[in-house]
């Protein structure tokens, strides 16, 4: 018969208690652990969308319709990177971002910053202007206005424009995006796109299924 829990000695109820107890941690320690997993699935990025054929034929028309393109920018980072000269298209994202400055208080030290990083004889990045726009670009540092970078971004635009750009649209940077594979993509051509998949958060994905 039960004699119930009264009859039972201290330690065994002791000892039940602490069984309870751990029971209960571990119980609690399992569901925290499927949250965490459950949460983990949700930050996952989702895959990313292909850029479209017509879209990625625009930006052989020009240099404008390229990097004003979030992804077209990207691919031409990219490229640039690939040659050592990605120093061009910073400078250039710099001062579309400068102009875009909407309180006076923060002109002068992010216009320093660019100058500091791109202009100055110790620049880390420093871009390839003549001494004449270098000249005045400094003479802006000392009253500095929205349209302060103005003519050596132009420079540096015009620069991009004549050389680099044209080597980007017979690159496989571009060439991977515009002419894709055939329907099946044979071996070869999935691993020269997975060869030359982008070094950067481009979100471009190759055109091989």
């Amino acid at each position: 018969m039960c004699k119930g829990l009264a009859a039972l000695p201290a330690t065994c109820l002791k000892s039940a208690k602490d069984m309870k107890h751990r029971l209960g941690f571990l119980l609690q320690k399992s569901d925290s652990c499927d949250y965490g997993s459950s949460q983990g699935k949700k930050e996952k990025i989702p895959p990313a969308q292909r850029v479209s054929q017509e879209e990625v034929k625009k930006w052989a028309d020009s240099l404008e319709n390229l990097i004003h393109h979030d992804r077209g920018l990207a691919a031409f980072r990219a490229f640039l990177k690939s040659e050592y000269s990605e120093e061009n298209i910073e400078f250039w994202v710099s001062c579309e971002d400068y102009k875009k400055t909407k309180s006076p208080a923060k002109l002068s030290p992010k216009a320093r910053k660019i100058y500091n990083e791109f202009i100055s004889v110790q620049a880390t990045k420093e871009v390839n202007l003549d001494s004449c726009t270098r000249e005045k670009t400094s003479q802006n540092m000392l009253e500095p206005t929205l349209s302060c970078f103005d003519e050596a971004q132009r420079k540096i635009f015009t620069l991009m424009e004549k050389d680099s750009y044209r080597r980007f649209l017979k690159s496989h940077f571009y060439l991977d995006l515009v002419s894709p594979p055939a329907a099946g993509c044979g071996p070869e051509n999935c691993r020269r796109t997975r060869a030359h998949n982008l070094d950067c958060n481009s979100n471009i994905v190759p055109q091989c299924a």
